[in-house]
C-alpha cells in the first residue's frame, strides 16, 4: 500500500520547476495575509530550482543559530576555539542597546534542562549541539558571547549571504523594541546549507560535524513531517509569535540531496503555518523524486 501511494504521488507531481512554482504559489495563496518565502535547490541538478520571494527579509528567529554554528566551527578550524573547552554557564547577558543586563526564562526555552547546570562549566561542543538540536536559547547566547555576533555576520558575507544579519543573542527585549533584530532570507539560508553540504562552509571535518548536528534535530514537525518516514533531514527550525521557519537539507533515497527553505510570517495560528510548511515540503519531495527509480514490486 505504501509503495502504491508513493507511486501515485510521484505520478501526480508537477512536471517541472515552473509547474512546481505555480502549485506552491497556489497553496500559499490559501493563507490570507501570509508572507512566505521558499527556496528549493536540487544539488544534483543546478537547473532544477524554484524560488518564491527568496530575497524577502524575515525575523530570523532560531534560524540564526545556523550561521552561529558555522562561525564557531570556523574559529575551531583557525585554532581560536576548542570543541572541548569548558564554558562557564551563566544566565546573564548584555543588551546591544545600552549594555544593561538581562536573563532568559527557562519556561520560554525549548531546552529548560540546561538551566539546571548554571554555575557549572559545559563543553563548547555540547552547547553548540544543544543550540541546534534542541534550539536552546541559553546555549545560543553562550555561544554568541564566545564567537561575537559581528564575526558571524562577517562570515555570512564571506559565504555569499549578503542580507542575513546576526546582531545579537536571543530575548534581548530592549533591542527587539527598537527593531534591532536578527534577519534572514530564504536565499541566504539556502546558500549556507549548500555550503555545509558541499564542504565549503568550513574544513571537511567541521562541515561533516555540522551536518551530523543538523541531522540530529529533535524538532521535526515542519519539513520532515511532509516526507516519507525515515527520510534523513539536516535542518533548523525557527519560531516566535507569528513566525515559523524551517531550513533543510533533504536526503531522499537513491538520489542527490536537495535544499528546501520555507520562511513564514503573518500567520497568527501556528497550526496553519505548520500545515503550510508541511504541504510545501510534500509537494517539493514529489517533484524532486519524480525521476527516481520506481520501487520494486
Amino acid at each position: 500500500m505504501l509503495q502504491t501511494a508513493l507511486l501515485v504521488l510521484l505520478a501526480a507531481a508537477p512536471s517541472g520547476p515552473d509547474a512546481l512554482r505555480g502549485s506552491l504559489r497556489e497553496r500559499i495563496a490559501q493563507v490570507q495575509g501570509a508572507s512566505v518565502a521558499v527556496v528549493y535547490r536540487d544539488l544534483g541538478d543546478p537547473k532544477d530550482s524554484v524560488t518564491v520571494e527568496a530575497e524577502r527579509s524575515f525575523h530570523a528567529a532560531s534560524t540564526m543559530k545556523v550561521p552561529v554554528m558555522i562561525e564557531f566551527f570556523r574559529q575551531v578550524d583557525a585554532g581560536k576555539l576548542s570543541l572541548d573547552q569548558p564554558i562557564p554557564l551563566v544566565n546573564q547577558f548584555r543588551s546591544i542597546v545600552d549594555g544593561s543586563p538581562y536573563s532568559l526564562n527557562p519556561k520560554d526555552d525549548e531546552d529548560s534542562a540546561l538551566y539546571e547546570r548554571i554555575g557549572k562549566s559545559v563543553p563548547a561542543r555540547e552547547l553548540v549541539q544543544r543550540m541546534i538540536t534542541r534550539s536552546s536559547n541559553l546555549a545560543t547566547n553562550s555561544v554568541i558571547a564566545l564567537v561575537d555576533a559581528r564575526r558571524v555576520t562577517q562570515t555570512l558575507r564571506t559565504l555569499g549571504a549578503p542580507q542575513m544579519t546576526v546582531l545579537r543573542g536571543v530575548e534581548d527585549a530592549k533591542a527587539y523594541a527598537k527593531g534591532l533584530n536578527n534577519t534572514a532570507t530564504a536565499k541566504d539560508l539556502a546558500t549556507l546549507l549548500a555550503a555545509i553540504e558541499q564542504g565549503q562552509a568550513a574544513s571537511p571535518g567541521s562541515t561533516q560535524a555540522m551536518r551530523d548536528i543538523l541531522l540530529a534535530q529533535e524538532l521535526n514537525a515542519e519539513i520532515p513531517a511532509g516526507l516519507p518516514p525515515g527520510t534523513r533531514v539536516a535542518h533548523k527550525t525557527g519560531q516566535i509569535t507569528g513566525v515559523l521557519h524551517d531550513a533543510a537539507i533533504v536526503y531522499p533515497t537513491s538520489r542527490a540531496p536537495y535544499i528546501l527553505v520555507v520562511l513564514t510570517s503573518g500567520i497568527p495560528e501556528e497550526k496553519v503555518a505548520r500545515s503550510l510548511i508541511v504541504d510545501i515540503s510534500r509537494s517539493v519531495y514529489a517533484h524532486a523524486t519524480r525521476k527516481a527509480p520506481s520501487a520494486k514490486q
